[in-house]
């Protein structure tokens, strides 16, 4: 028996169809304070749709009366808008969190705990480190935004888990998603035809599959797999990289004016974007996913590079500058310059691979003069050149003096 909150929403809807889908789970409960949508109804399959409030202390009997033995907590949101406005957004995220721990807590048949977390608890700055792993914290704590509803979200399950240690927790802190079909304002920021960009910054950034955040949350919910995880893709991709690949066209703004851009783009209703998300704009953020791989048990289908390039493929997503475009300069930026803007260059063959002349032997199998050593054993020669008042040898010439401390041979 399964429950999932944010059941009408993109993620929740996926996961509880891929729950209702297995014939080993009796029910799936899907729990949201709005129906799905009607798009959004076959995939849910032979899920129950319940229209609670996790915020109301009611949600305690839906999980008792239910004898719901596993909680999938995917609800907590990061777009203000999408929520009603800053307000509502924390109230769903930090007092739903509890009241539905609360109902877990007194819950005689719950087993198993998911909760759906952010890599937004590291924090964003200029003194971070390369690379987060989860024993990591954040060098500043958020100060406000989703990022903080995380931190106070992870805060809450840790206590819950001193309370129940007998209920198996799963903490996800997932990377950014993006896909052909995920509506986020990350996925949006990169539809712009211009995209603000903090002056003289280049971020880089980790992303998320969507089919790959599904699976593993469905992995969490069918299986023990217990513990704090960092769930991203590998490799990371700087953001000009990001803007190039999508033939977008990037605008630097002073950095002081970032959040200006991003409140105005905010109430164009364009995309939705929070005062964290823009400073993840600024100086992004890498975490470590090897212990996703090696406790866990996943490794993400998609590198971040290719679930950037299945989010450009998977919509209708038209760059600004084309390719036909750019390659049309290069030829007649070529052309001005007197080259071929498109030539095979064909590389000499290495000095080792020709072969010797004929009736001559191989440089490394020519034999030294008589009575003259190899060029390999001849000893050094010490002191530089000979000069003028050197001591000369029996033979004539003359021969340099050892440098003071040095000793010669023979």
């Amino acid at each position: 028996m399964v429950l999932v909150t944010g059941v009408s929403r993109y993620l929740g809807s996926r996961l509880a169809g891929r729950l209702a889908a297995d014939p080993s789970i009796e029910r799936v409960i899907g729990v949201d304070t709005v129906p799905p949508v009607r798009a959004d109804l076959d995939l849910l399959g032979r899920t129950e749709f319940v229209r609670a409030d996790i915020r109301n202390p009611l949600i305690g009997k839906v999980i008792s009366q239910a004898g719901v033995d596993t909680v999938v907590h995917a609800s907590v949101t990061a777009t203000p808008h999408g929520a009603g406005g800053r307000t509502p957004m924390k109230e769903m995220n930090v007092i739903g969190t509890m009241q539905l721990l609360a109902a877990c807590q007194k819950s005689d048949t719950v087993r198993r705990l998911i909760v759906k977390s952010t890599t937004a608890v590291y924090g964003t700055s200029s003194r971070d480190p390369a690379i987060f792993t989860e024993d990591m914290s954040a060098r500043s704590l958020p100060a406000g935004g989703y990022a903080k509803d995380a931190v106070e979200v992870e805060g809450y399950v840790r206590g819950f888990l001193r309370r129940r240690p007998d209920i198996e927790v799963t903490l996800l802190r997932f990377a950014n998603f993006i896909g052909p079909f995920i509506d986020t304002p990350l996925t949006r920021y990169f539809q712009l035809p211009v995209v603000p960009t903090a002056f003289g910054l280049d971020p880089r950034m980790q992303l998320l599959h969507e089919t790959d955040a599904i699976e593993i949350l469905r992995l969490a919910a069918t299986s023990s797999r217990p513990g704090t995880f960092n769930v991203a893709g590998d490799g990371a991709l700087l953001l000009s990289q990001a803007i190039r690949r999508a033939g977008r066209v990037a605008l630097p703004v002073p950095a002081r004016a970032v959040s200006v851009v991003g409140r105005l783009i905010r109430r164009s209703g364009m995309a939705d974007f929070s005062p964290e998300q823009m400073q993840f704009l600024n100086f992004g953020r890498v975490v470590c996913n090897a212990r996703l791989k090696h406790e866990f048990g996943y490794r993400p289908a998609y590198t971040t590079a290719e679930a950037f390039e299945s989010f450009l493929t998977g919509r209708p997503v038209e760059p600004v500058i084309k390719p036909s475009a750019v390659r049309a300069g290069e030829k007649a930026l070529a052309g001005l310059l007197g080259i071929r803007a498109e030539r095979d260059i064909t590389l000499p063959a290495e000095p080792a691979d020709r072969p010797a002349p004929a009736g001559r032997p191989a440089p490394a199998d020519r034999p030294a003069p008589a009575g003259r050593p190899a060029p390999a054993d001849r000893p050094e020669q010490v002191g530089g050149p000979a000069r003028a008042g050197g001591r000369r040898t029996g033979s004539g010439r003359k021969r340099t003096p050892a440098p003071f401390g040095v000793v010669r041979h023979g």
